[in-house]
């Protein structure tokens, strides 16, 4: 597994929110941080200790997911990015502006969980 990783998630609602860094947190094992907005998360992915998987909503407040996901493609192009919504229509849009995956919500945990398998710990040897 690969050491230090940091998931970063991203929704407005915070029953979901929990949720996801529950089940990240006991199904990774890995540092999950939650942000209710995408100003905050923003901010926090341009510190020298930010976040190496980013799953975030396409609908949350102050930056849209959409914008986040353009300024993290443009700016750290090599961060994961799993873009999330109930708006099937918003996967496509997500995928031309760089999303690595997309989960339609609602989401079952091993949907979240084999997604999230796939960055943080396939790459280890």
């Amino acid at each position: 597994m690969i050491s230090n990783v940091k998931i970063i998630v991203v929704d407005k609602d915070k029953l979901v929110r929990d949720f996801t860094v529950d089940v990240l947190e006991f199904c990774v094992n890995r540092e999950v941080l939650a942000f209710d907005n995408g100003s905050d998360a923003w901010d926090f992915i341009q510190t020298p200790d930010n976040a190496h998987v980013i799953i975030f909503d396409a609908e949350i407040p102050s930056m849209s997911g959409f914008d986040l996901l353009k300024n993290i493609k443009e700016t750290f192009p090599d961060k994961v990015c799993i873009i999330m919504s109930h708006r099937y229509q918003n996967e496509k849009a997500a995928k031309e502006l760089g999303a690595d995956a997309f989960l339609a919500k609602p989401f079952y945990i091993d949907e979240l969980f084999e997604l999230v398998q796939r960055y943080v710990v396939a790459d280890s040897v």
